[in-house]
């Protein structure tokens, strides 16, 4: 089944946080990975604010081993709408409605998204 791994739970991954291993699998599936353009930006912003460069760029080659779906005009109304009606920050209405659109279940760390139809939360644990 195609997954999306959600920005905070990238993170999670490559920090190597306590949920890490939950989110190995679905990250190392490249087969079934699918990478909304919006998480590019937002773990490559976490990288450069929290790492360097070197490692955001490592980051984002690895996230692009799955198919980049990028945010199209047809996709950005959607999004919106969506984000509307259940109320979700921007970047996480998109990130869902990618999800919904390509029939893929998200997996994510994000309280905004848990309980939604497709998604799997994960709750957030304390770094390392």
């Amino acid at each position: 089944m195609p997954t999306i791994v959600d920005s905070s739970a990238w993170i999670e991954y490559f920090v190597d946080g306590p949920n890490s291993d939950q989110f190995a699998a679905a990250i190392e599936d490249t087969e079934d990975l699918i990478v909304p353009a919006i998480t590019l930006t937002e773990v490559y912003r976490w990288m450069l604010r929290e790492a360097n460069e070197s490692d955001a760029l490592a980051a984002i080659a690895v996230m692009k081993q799955g198919r980049v779906i990028p945010l199209d005009d047809q996709l950005a109304i959607f999004a919106a709408e969506l984000s509307h009606r259940l109320k979700l920050p921007l970047a996480d209405g998109i990130i869902y409605t990618t999800a919904r659109q390509e029939r893929a279940d998200l997996v994510t760390q994000d309280a905004d998204l848990e309980g939604l139809d497709g998604v799997i939360y994960v709750r957030h644990s304390k770094r390392k």
